[in-house]
């Protein structure tokens, strides 16, 4: 058995899988987690009650979701000290998230000190950017010094739709020009060229990009220093502000989409704004990666809101078959008979991604 452990910044989502089949045995989320490391004692206490295992140790192998891997890291690793050591390194680039990871792996060897345990990285997906798109253009030191670039995430979940896609279409993925867009509470889009990510729209951190549920994306970066210098906000309420207090949640002060289109229909003017600013800025991002990519096969939504809101879908991409997309069962083909290229729904499943990596490299 393979036992996968996917931490989001509050939230632990975990399968265990059939080590041959990649069957999943068992699968469930904590939410709202308050303390990762007692977190997932609980998940090993409650499958070892459930009697899916007598014993920690009967799991194979531990497969984990690690946020941020630098540029160290453009594959899965099994983990070590030094492994270990790297993700604490890159704690200040994705703060909300590699410690989270970090404490799975830490409980796990603490439990069981010989188990094999493996990184699956967020940003390996992106490892393949060119250099013209991820250096930016500022000081050329602070890259060479600092490591300051962009590194992308959600690679997993673009890898995994980039593949499913290419089954669906029945063509190798290394033939294949993709725009994937995973929406969700955090939001990406990424352009694929001959199967590899060759530009996607978070950057340095998560930060960067689209509009996302409480995170702002793309700004004028002089807007930080105003409201530190002019308005006078500390530089730690500032980071707050954009990472948990902007986006969908700062213009109409909720995140859960669902809530929103409600108060839309309602005529709400700031969620009608909200979802319009959402789709405009997914739209934008769209048109540009079309114009690096050239000609593309297909445009895909994943995600928790790409892949159930056909409203979104409808209003950020043309050539939509409107009946197709309000009636579409998890996924499918919704672009009409005048689209140039295929118009996809595909869900994403980061777990099974993780599985599967983890395997091979085993």
């Amino acid at each position: 058995m393979v036992l996968i452990l996917n931490s989001g910044s509050s939230s632990i989502k975990y399968k265990l899988f059939h080590t041959n089949t990649n069957k999943i045995i068992f699968s469930s989320i904590i939410e709202n987690v308050q303390e990762f490391h007692q977190a997932f004692k609980d998940i090993f206490d409650r499958l070892i009650q459930m009697k899916y295992i007598d014993k920690i140790s009967d799991i194979q192998a531990f497969g984990h979701r690690v946020v941020h891997g630098g540029e160290k890291f453009n594959k899965p690793v099994i983990i070590n000290q030094n492994v270990i050591d790297e993700i604490k390194n890159l704690i200040p680039l994705a703060p909300l998230h590699n410690p989270a990871n970090l404490d799975g792996i830490l409980t796990v060897f603490k439990l069981v000190p010989d188990a094999i345990q493996v990184a699956v990285f967020d940003t390996a997906f992106h490892q393949s950017i060119p250099k013209e798109a991820y250096i930016y253009p500022i000081s050329y030191k602070f890259y060479e010094k600092y490591g300051i670039r962009k590194y992308g995430f959600h690679g997993t979940s673009h890898h995994y739709i980039a593949k499913q896609t290419a089954k669906h279409l029945n063509k190798p993925l290394n033939s294949l020009n993709l725009i994937t867009i995973h929406l969700g509470n955090g939001d990406s889009i990424t352009a694929i060229k001959n199967g590899i990510s060759i530009d996607t729209s978070m950057g340095f951190t998560p930060l960067e990009g689209l509009m996302m549920g409480t995170r702002c994306g793309d700004i004028d970066p002089e807007i930080v220093l105003y409201l530190e210098n002019t308005i006078g906000i500390d530089p730690k309420e500032v980071d707050n502000i954009l990472n948990k207090q902007s986006g969908l949640k700062g213009i109409c002060d909720k995140n859960d989409l669902r809530d929103i289109i409600k108060d839309a229909k309602n005529k709400d003017e700031k969620a009608i704004l909200a979802i319009d600013m959402f789709c405009y800025r997914i739209k934008k991002y769209i048109g540009s990666y079309k114009e690096i990519l050239g000609d593309i096969d297909a445009i895909v939504f994943t995600g928790g809101i790409g892949e159930n809101s056909p409203l979104i879908r409808e209003k950020t991409i043309t050539n939509i078959d409107k009946i197709k997309n309000n009636n579409i069962k998890n996924s499918g083909e919704i672009q009409n008979d005048k689209s140039p290229y295929k118009i996809l729904v595909i869900p994403t499943d980061e777990e099974l991604e993780i599985a599967i990596q983890t395997k091979k490299l085993l």
